[in-house]
C-alpha cells in the first residue's frame, strides 16, 4: 500500500516532519471558530489537550507550508483523525500524559508514542493482541527484555493503523513486527509500509508511511 497526495502549495522537495513537544505549551491558541465550538463541548479535562494539540499542529504545518496558521485548512473534530486540504499534505497526532507527537507528510502518515519505561504485562498482552509468530519470538527473549520489545511493536502497529485509517479492533492482530529487520507486515493485505521507531527524551516514538526513515525531527 502506497498512497501519495497531490501537488503541495509552497513546499519544495517535501519530506516527512516530526515534532516531539509538550502538551503543556505556552503557545497562543490557534483554533478555528469551529474548533472553538468543539473544544467548548468537551469535558474540562480534555479541553486543554485539544486546544494545545490542534494549536501546535496548525502552527507547525504553517511553518512547513510557508503560510500563516490561519491558512492551514485543518479539519480535526474531537476523537477523529485530523485531515488537511488535499493540497496541504497529511498529518497525524499522538499524545500520552504530557507528551505530544505531531507529524506532517506529503503522503499518508501515522504516528504513536508511549513512555519508554511504562510498566507492562508483556506476555499476556502479546498473547491477546499479537500474531502467534510474534508471540513466539517475544517469549524466546529473556523476561527482562520483553516489555521493551512489546512496547516497540505496539507503537509501530498503532502508527500503522493510523496510516491505513483502520482501527485497533479490526487490524491489530494482523500486523507483524520484525524487530531484527525493523519491518512491519500486514499478514492479510501483504502491506509492508516504511516504519521508523526511536526512543527520544524517554518516549518510544514510531512513524509509518513513505519517507519516514529519513523524516526530519524538529
Amino acid at each position: 500500500m502506497s498512497l501519495t497526495g497531490g501537488s503541495l502549495r509552497g513546499v519544495a522537495s517535501p519530506s516527512p516532519q516530526l515534532w516531539l513537544l509538550s502538551l503543556e505549551s505556552s503557545e497562543p491558541s490557534r483554533l478555528s471558530a469551529q474548533e472553538e465550538q468543539w473544544c467548548a463541548g468537551l469535558p474540562a479535562r480534555l479541553q486543554l489537550r485539544y486546544r494545545s494539540s490542534r494549536s501546535q499542529l496548525r502552527a507547525r504545518v504553517a511553518q512547513v507550508l510557508g503560510c500563516e496558521p490561519e491558512a492551514v485548512a485543518l479539519h480535526s473534530p474531537p476523537g477523529q483523525p485530523p485531515r488537511l486540504a488535499a493540497d496541504q499534505g497529511y498529518v497525524s497526532i499522538s499524545h500520552s500524559a504530557e507528551a505530544l507527537l505531531l507529524a506532517w507528510s506529503p503522503a499518508p502518515i501515522g504516528i504513536d508514542l508511549e513512555r519508554w519505561d511504562r510498566p507492562l504485562q508483556a506476555e499476556p498482552l502479546a498473547r491477546r493482541f499479537f500474531p502467534a509468530q510474534e508471540v513466539e519470538d517475544l517469549l524466546a527473549l529473556p523476561p527482562e527484555q520483553r516489555s521493551a520489545r512489546f512496547l516497540e511493536s505496539w507503537v509501530c502497529k498503532e502508527a500503522a493503523i493510523k496510516w491505513s485509517a483502520s482501527s485497533i479492533a479490526a487490524d491489530l492482530s494482523h500486523w507483524l513486527w520484525n524487530h531484527d529487520r525493523k519491518e512491519l507486515w500486514h499478514l492479510e493485505q501483504d502491506w509492508k509500509p516504511e516504519c521508523a521507531c526511536d526512543v527520544r527524551e524517554g518516549w518510544c516514538c514510531a512513524a509509518v508511511g513513505d519517507g519516514v526513515a529519513s523524516a526530519q525531527w524538529r
